[in-house]
């Protein structure tokens, strides 16, 4: 009987935390865990382990947190483990050539997006803010380049018109641990071959900004729906009224024009708002101090705050 691969992984937030538990479900040997430094969260600043610290803490395994892995002495730490593979899934660390070359088979990462397109930091959200019709993982095999490496294993899942940042990120996660799963059978087997990407079809997924949340009315309704929906459940976009902050959770496409962040109509069914091309209908929004609510509920209690005429972003 052939030996588990002995595996490092390396991993962040809730989407690796994801993809390591798919891997302990799987029964494979998952000899340390790497993950970044407790970070400073929540009111009271307490440094806050990650999710996938989180998940090895309880499963007795390993954790280590260097604050970079181009230190030789993080790099003998590594090798001393003797690894046959190292996962990485939204690590948020380079790793050096160095450090691609200790395992045996390599390092591999589960990506979020159909490569090459939306290589970088922020695919799911980029996908659905420029309107591609779907969205996936691509399982490759890891080089120096920013997600450039042979693709090993690829999943996809069509991009509904109600689909968020969140609910994408989710059913992605799901994908994505299972095609890891897949690919190290497929690897210890030898049964595995890597796809070059074509470079000239690669796209940058650039990392979000709470700048670029800032609803700009002036730009069609197509695109600040799409963009309200990729923004969530982070950033989440904004615009102001009458010089308070208005988070805006959900919205769909609306009928009417006028002069862009125009109010045109407000009702129980939400804020009809005038865009450079279309209108949108505002359905869920925050004020500040407040919850998000559907816009029915904020227009029985705040009616003369939404009047039609008013304009959002002056």
């Amino acid at each position: 009987m052939t030996q588990p691969l002995r595996i490092v992984f390396a991993g962040t937030p809730e989407f690796a935390a994801q993809h390591l538990q798919a891997l302990l479900d799987a029964g494979k040997s998952i000899v340390a865990v790497y993950t970044q430094p407790d970070r400073p969260a929540g009111r009271g600043q307490k440094l806050m382990p990650s999710p996938v610290k989180q998940l090895a803490v309880q499963h007795d395994i390993p954790v280590f947190q260097p604050q970079t892995l181009r230190d030789p002495a993080a790099q003998t730490e590594l090798a001393d483990l003797q690894a046959d593979l190292m996962v990485v899934v939204a690590y948020g660390l380079i790793l050096p050539q160095a450090v691609l070359d200790l395992p045996r088979l390599g390092c591999i990462n589960s990506h979020a997006s159909l490569l090459p397109r939306w290589r970088g930091a922020a695919p799911i959200q980029r996908a659905i803010e420029a309107g591609d019709s779907e969205s996936g993982v691509t399982v490759m095999q890891m080089e120096a380049g920013l997600d450039t490496g042979p693709m090993l294993l690829k999943v996809s899942t069509p991009i509904t018109d109600d689909d968020t940042g969140g609910t994408l990120h989710d059913r992605l996660a799901i994908l994505g641990a299972q095609a890891v799963v897949q690919a190290i059978d497929a690897l210890a087997d030898g049964a595995l071959t890597g796809d070059v990407q074509d470079d000239s079809l690669a796209t940058y997924a650039h990392k979000l900004s709470k700048d670029e949340a800032r609803i700009d009315w002036t730009r069609p309704a197509v695109e600040l729906e799409r963009l309200i929906r990729a923004f969530n459940p982070w950033p989440i976009c904004h615009s102001t009224l009458n010089g308070e902050t208005l988070k805006i959770h959900a919205a769909r496409l609306g009928e009417g024009q006028g002069e862009p962040g125009r109010i045109l109509e407000a009702s129980k069914e939400g804020l009809t708002v005038a865009c450079g091309e279309g209108a949108l209908s505002l359905t869920r929004l925050q004020l500040p101090g407040g919850k998000s609510l559907g816009f029915g509920d904020l227009y029985n209690s705040r009616r003369e705050q939404f009047a039609p005429g008013l304009v959002l972003g002056q």
